[in-house]
């Protein structure tokens, strides 16, 4: 299995900066068995049953981009380094991994002033990223991050744009609750509450889990053999309540539709050892690709992939490769706007 199996060409001009308004107007191409049908996010109800299940990942995306200064003190003069930090996740005893741009500009010690309240300290190195001791902590830092950081919009945006005070917005899904995130569940954001309320009058019901998005999603696969690329861990919680909702749904005969990637690989984490979902917390570093036995997830919501990623493995597994090949094929014909603020796709195998 190769990865230039995974390719396909992808017009610049179908890469979305901004996302669809409102949230639901996104378009919708359905995938159910060999039919496809172009339809837009607020048809969900149309294509759901009373009684199936949508799992939403209510991780919560930090302002995790920072911009300071840091100040030095020598026999020279003083002098002073511009310094971009972008946190990837909390670490044991209070500090924060960061990626650091120039990290060689700053000493163990030294400390970068992020706005009139919030300070870092560098405590130390580890695999090329910056190990971080905040001035502040529990709400008060939550509450000064909220104020100096931007939203950390993926790569393929930055580069064409910076994050704004929109973004901080737009890159949040309505339902986000625990902070952790460095990425957006992004087929979750074409979510309003006009649309969840239809869902739910049509009978459609909704479980909660946690799956903290790592910058990880973002890393290019480089090996050519698939089979042996070894995934970024992502901190993920299923409880015992959603584990009960999943099965029930499940035994009632309703579908268990994981909506993003990020839930599907969580319940699956949740399911690869008993068969069924259980409750079950920890760091996942699953990897689905073409082969893999799904046991909870019956269809799924998504956003159009980047090629040559993890997750165009992931929906090949799911739908199967020539079939998943078409989905694609249709989706660039029809010109669907790609990836985090693109259009989404109802994969139903």
């Amino acid at each position: 299995m190769l990865l230039s199996d995974f390719d396909f060409p992808l017009p610049e001009d179908l890469i979305a900066t901004r996302p669809a308004s409102p949230r639901s107007a996104a378009r919708l191409l359905v995938a159910e068995g060999a039919c496809l049908t172009d339809a837009v996010v607020r048809d969900l109800p149309d294509w759901l049953r009373p009684g199936d299940r949508l799992v939403l990942n209510d991780t919560r995306v930090i302002p995790a981009r920072l911009s300071g200064l840091r100040h030095r003190h020598g026999a020279q003069g003083d002098t002073a380094a511009q310094i971009e930090l972008t946190l990837l996740e909390p670490r044991p005893g209070g500090l924060w991994a960061a990626l650091v741009k120039p990290l060689k500009k700053l000493r163990e010690g030294e400390t970068v002033v992020l706005s009139d309240e919030l300070s870092a300290t560098l405590a130390g190195r580890e695999d090329g990223q910056g190990l971080f001791r905040f001035n502040l902590t529990g709400e008060d830092f939550d509450a000064a991050l909220a104020r100096a950081g931007a939203m950390p919009l993926p790569p393929y945006i930055a580069a064409k744009r910076p994050a704004d005070e929109q973004d901080k917005t737009d890159y949040q899904t309505v339902w986000a609750r625990h902070s952790g995130a460095v990425a957006a569940p992004t087929a979750s954001l074409h979510f309003d509450a006009p649309l969840l309320a239809a869902l739910e009058a049509h009978g459609v019901s909704f479980t909660h889990v946690t799956l903290h998005v790592g910058a990880g999603t973002f890393l290019p696969v480089k090996v050519e053999d698939v089979t042996t690329h070894r995934m970024h861990g992502e901190w993920g919680e299923v409880t015992a309540p959603a584990a009960a909702e999943i099965a029930a749904t499940k035994a009632a005969g309703g579908r268990v539709i994981p909506v993003g990637t990020t839930a599907l690989r969580l319940i699956e984490t949740a399911a690869r050892d008993s068969g069924q979902v259980v409750p079950w917390q920890g760091v996942t570093d699953i990897f689905i690709y073409p082969g893999f036995t799904f046991r909870a997830a019956d269809a799924l919501m998504t956003n159009f992939h980047l090629p040559k990623s993890t997750l165009m493995m992931l929906v090949a597994a799911f739908m199967g490769k020539a079939r998943i090949d078409r989905v694609y094929a249709h989706a660039l014909a029809e010109r669907y706007r790609f990836f985090s603020y693109g259009d989404a796709s109802l994969l139903i195998p």
